[in-house]
């Protein structure tokens, strides 16, 4: 058994070599400078993690968390272009170094390459793997789509919002584990329990992320706090604030997500303190964790097994910030 921190490293050492041609230059090589940028591989690993819940880890596995390693990055191409962000981990973001065409054909082929990875499969699981594989593919364009459309609508329910961020952000966690648990021989209950695990962690890491943009310490979490707020971003503190204000509050929060003032965020966080919205998303946080952990205690393997995973839990939602 690999901790969870034992496995980034045996990730990285896999994935650490050039996933392209050299020729033509001019598309593959936009690829390999963003594969290079890095990241927390959490996807890829996840999918490590849920093989080696049931099993030694397959050979197999290396070819899928590859696969989805690169389907991941292949949506944040696609995501910083929709998003016309200049900067993604400090770096020039594809469209901004390479031009916007040349990211859309870079995404496009790293999709494809995912493919390549998934058809070196050698196990006879390749049917389940792919069908789950493009299923979660399309909920996270779904997931993307519904988050544009949030932007345009006046009004977005919780329920909605929840819906949104689980395709778009939980299934490709959740679908990683279980891709693992598939070449591990988990039975289909385990498998079930092991997804809506992950399912359930996503939603209360983007809860904690949600809530981080606004209240986290600017120095432990990476970046100024009130990002979201600047960007009018439909959040589940926003959400909350606008469902649970009362009349005078709620015409100033509109107002200020109108006018966008120079004090914005403070007065916009005073409203959410005066709604009590911060102690509302950290029970919210801790009631999908809880429901996450209860779905891993279900899993029927020795508790010994699941450590791996509760590290994982600790490293995404049990930050002190």
């Amino acid at each position: 058994m690999h901790s969870f921190k034992e496995l980034i490293s045996v990730f990285a050492a896999k994935f650490a070599h050039r996933h392209f041609p050299a020729s033509p230059a001019t598309l593959y090589d936009p690829g390999e400078y963003f594969l290079a940028l890095g990241g927390k591989r959490v996807r890829p690993i996840m999918c490590l993690m849920g093989n080696e819940l049931f099993d030694e880890i397959h050979s197999d596995a290396y070819h899928v968390a590859i696969a989805i390693e690169l389907f991941h990055n292949f949506t944040l191409i696609h995501d910083d272009i929709m998003d016309a962000a200049p900067l993604r981990r400090g770096m020039e973001t594809v469209h901004k170094k390479y031009g916007e065409s040349t990211a859309l054909l870079t995404g496009d082929v790293m999709m494809i390459q995912a493919y390549e990875y998934l058809n070196k499969i050698q196990d006879n699981n390749i049917h389940s793997i792919l069908q789950l594989f493009n299923r979660t593919a399309k909920e996270v364009c779904e997931g993307q789509q519904l988050d544009m459309d949030f932007e345009k609508q006046e009004h977005v329910s919780l329920n909605e919002y929840i819906n949104m961020i689980s395709l778009k952000t939980s299934v490709l966690l959740a679908a990683s584990l279980e891709m693992g648990a598939i070449l591990g021989g988990a039975s289909a209950g385990n498998r079930k329990h092991l997804y809506d695990f992950g399912k359930n962690l996503g939603i209360a890491f983007q809860i904690q992320d949600d809530y981080l943009d606004a209240f986290g310490d600017p120095e432990k979490f990476g970046k100024d706090v009130g990002g979201d707020i600047r960007q009018n971003k439909k959040t589940f503190l926003l959400l909350q604030a606008l469902e649970v204000a009362d009349p005078e509050q709620k015409n100033k929060l509109l107002q200020l997500m109108k006018e966008n003032p120079a004090n914005k965020v403070t007065e916009v966080l005073a409203i959410f303190k005066a709604c009590n919205v911060d102690a509302w998303a950290n029970a919210l946080k801790e009631k999908y964790l809880q429901t996450a952990l209860m779905h891993l205690e279900e899993i029927a393997v020795v508790s010994i097994r699941k450590k791996p995973l509760l590290e994982l839990a600790n490293f995404l939602i049990q930050r002190d910030y």
